[in-house]
């Protein structure tokens, strides 16, 4: 039986636009090129449209938390690239899971930091592209979605240009989270749709350290569940992600707090005196 493929897509396009259903039927094209040497079978599978724009952490954070649901061998294609048309490199790389690619801008920096990549190539062969003269500003459509389609369709990664040093890609570093025994400071890495605070604390640092987390003049305690609190009450939790967050039981964190990523955050012990 002929293995499935998958090739996710993540972008800041949004829904409004027709950019997202191109890079679709480029990839549709691709599979027509080349339908007696690829799988029939290939699917694309959208994890997200909507990163706010231009925002690299953002797009690095989904994808980070998204890919480990993936059969190996998919092929992730992410697209939040505010320097398209200059001189910053489109690369794919192999690493345990399947494939990335992308703009080297950092938006794959969280998925290698716990699963390293294996090999990469800069994309320098037009044949795998839609045209050879790509455009300036969607390098989504004209290389990005035809070199997934390729890998997914069972090209091999170092057909796709010249290979590059796995250490040399760009890596987008958060402040690092520093543990002592009575606190945890971290910082906010992201924000989710329902206004969500998404620090930079997994849950495994956490152990006994569970009394409240402080983010400006706010001390906010943890719980399980949102219901523990009030209807518009603040509370720290670990969410599905597995990251220390916080919310505000059927409001936003976000609007309450008025913070942003990036923002620190201090996790201090129930025992600390």
């Amino acid at each position: 039986m002929t293995q499935q493929r998958i090739v996710t897509l993540l972008t800041d396009f949004g829904l409004r636009d027709v950019y997202v259903g191109v890079m679709k039927g480029v990839i549709t094209q691709c599979c027509l090129r080349q339908i007696a040497s690829i799988n029939p079978q290939l699917q694309v599978i959208d994890l997200t449209h909507q990163i706010p724009p231009q925002d690299i952490a953002a797009g690095r954070f989904a994808l980070l938390n998204a890919y480990s649901y993936f059969p190996p061998n998919t092929v992730h294609v992410a697209v939040v690239d505010p320097g398209v048309g200059s001189k910053r490199r489109g690369v794919a790389i192999q690493f345990p899971g399947g494939f990335l690619v992308g703009a080297d801008n950092g938006i794959f920096s969280g998925v290698l930091s716990v699963a390293p990549a294996v090999a990469a190539v800069e994309l320098t062969n037009p044949k795998y592209w839609r045209t050879a003269h790509p455009s300036k500003t969607f390098h989504g459509r004209d290389i990005f979605a035809p070199v997934g389609a390729h890998l997914a369709s069972g090209v091999k990664l170092e057909e796709l240009g010249n290979a590059i040093a796995v250490d040399s890609l760009v890596q987008l570093s958060l402040p690092d989270v520093v543990v002592t025994e009575t606190t945890i400071q971290g910082c906010i890495q992201y924000i989710d749709g329902f206004g969500n605070l998404i620090t930079n604390i997994p849950e495994k640092e956490l152990n006994s350290k569970l009394g409240f987390i402080k983010i400006k003049e706010h001390n906010i305690p943890y719980f399980q569940t949102y219901s523990d609190v009030a209807v518009g009450e603040l509370l720290a939790l670990v969410g599905s992600h597995g990251w220390l967050e916080i919310a505000v039981n059927s409001g936003s964190a976000k609007d309450k707090l008025q913070v942003a990523v990036g923002d620190n955050v201090i996790l201090i012990s129930n025992t600390y005196q």
